[in-house]
């Protein structure tokens, strides 16, 4: 039995969800979110809330029930309230700058690193070296700040880099002399 997939997902005010076929739309304040539902999956829509679920009781399935109502509590919550994720840059002049809606990446590379905005996406450049990554769909916006942080992993020896904000980089000890 899956504790998660049974709970119900209230729907807050000013939010519409509806079901069509296998896709579910949700409309809100800040946007659209639309997702494609696997055949095994059921989703109904009563009284403010929507319930998932599942065709029958195969480990597949069940492993889909929980996940399904997982992508959908998101979806709610980002038409609603957007996602963040904050990044931070380390190193000696390392840093980035907002030109329009794409990111300016100084990262000690012989040419500056152009990182393009996919659509749904902001980027707010607090200082010289933190990245917000603003968006209602949480998947992206993971997927955008992993890809950013790709561009210059942090290193364990001096913990250049870039790393998420509440990442903790353990730092490795140089060479030591010979004795």
């Amino acid at each position: 039995m899956s504790r998660i997939g049974n709970k119900s997902i209230q729907i807050p005010e000013g939010v519409t969800v509806t079901i069509d076929g296998e896709k579910i739309t949700v409309k809100g304040p800040k946007g659209t979110l639309e997702r494609e539902l696997h055949k095994n999956i059921k989703v109904e829509v009563e009284n403010n809330e929507i319930k998932v679920i599942r065709k029958d009781d195969e480990s597949f399935n069940k492993s889909l029930h929980g996940l399904t109502r997982t992508l959908i509590n998101n979806m709610v919550t980002g038409v609603v309230n957007e996602f963040t994720r904050e990044l931070q840059i380390n190193g000696v002049g390392y840093r980035v700058q907002k030109q329009g809606n794409n990111l300016n990446l100084t990262l000690g590379y012989s040419h500056p690193v152009i990182f393009e905005a996919p659509t749904g996406i902001t980027f707010d450049v607090p200082n010289a070296n933190t990245i917000i990554v603003r968006g209602i769909d949480k998947e992206l916006v993971g997927q955008t700040a992993a890809n950013i942080r790709i561009k210059r992993p942090p290193e364990v020896y001096r913990g250049k880099g870039i790393k998420y904000a509440e990442e903790v980089i353990r730092r490795k000890e140089g060479k030591t002399g010979k004795k």
